[in-house]
């Protein structure tokens, strides 16, 4: 089992390139050329606590759009699995499929985790605020499913 050490502001954001719900190539490169992004991971697609986050981000796109902030999720779900949690839920931004959890790994949230007596590794729900030169700006790591959006938008919003 892998204990998780997670990226930290001022570190430099693993690059990489994903198919999202749609089956499109979305890499970090190319949507920073448009704005800073903020990349959530969260642990499975259509679950409680996951769809609350979601549907959280999607009603606040428009606030992050003006913040100058575009929201990526990353989670080790298949393809198909993001599609039906993208269309159940209305979600209005790309939903990115590491089945490999590789990107989990290189942002240090894959790692042991302990659910209902159960012990296993799995990703973390922790999210990082990428600047538009590559550089972790805030790495988010207290919160809960429900407030996610308002701690993203509080640190946003802080000047």
């Amino acid at each position: 089992m892998n204990t998780i050490n997670p990226l930290q502001a001022g570190d430099k954001a693993p690059a990489f390139s994903l198919q999202n719900q749609d089956g499109e190539t979305i890499s970090l490169e190319e949507l920073l050329k448009e704005q800073q992004v903020l990349v959530y991971f969260y642990p499975k697609a259509s679950t409680p606590g996951c769809t609350v986050q979601a549907e959280n981000l999607r009603d606040e796109k428009d606030v992050l759009a003006q913040l100058n902030t575009r929201v990526v999720g990353i989670s080790p779900d298949p393809v198909k699995k993001l599609k039906n949690f993208e269309t159940k839920k209305e979600l209005n931004f790309d939903l990115l499929s590491d089945e490999d959890h590789a990107i989990a790994e290189a942002f240090g949230v894959w790692g042991y985790k302990k659910f209902m007596g159960k012990e296993y590794d799995g990703i973390h729900r922790l999210s990082f605020l990428v600047g538009q030169d590559g550089t972790i700006k805030h790495f988010f790591d207290k919160f809960k499913t429900k407030d996610h959006h308002q701690v993203v938008l509080d640190y946003l919003t802080k000047d």
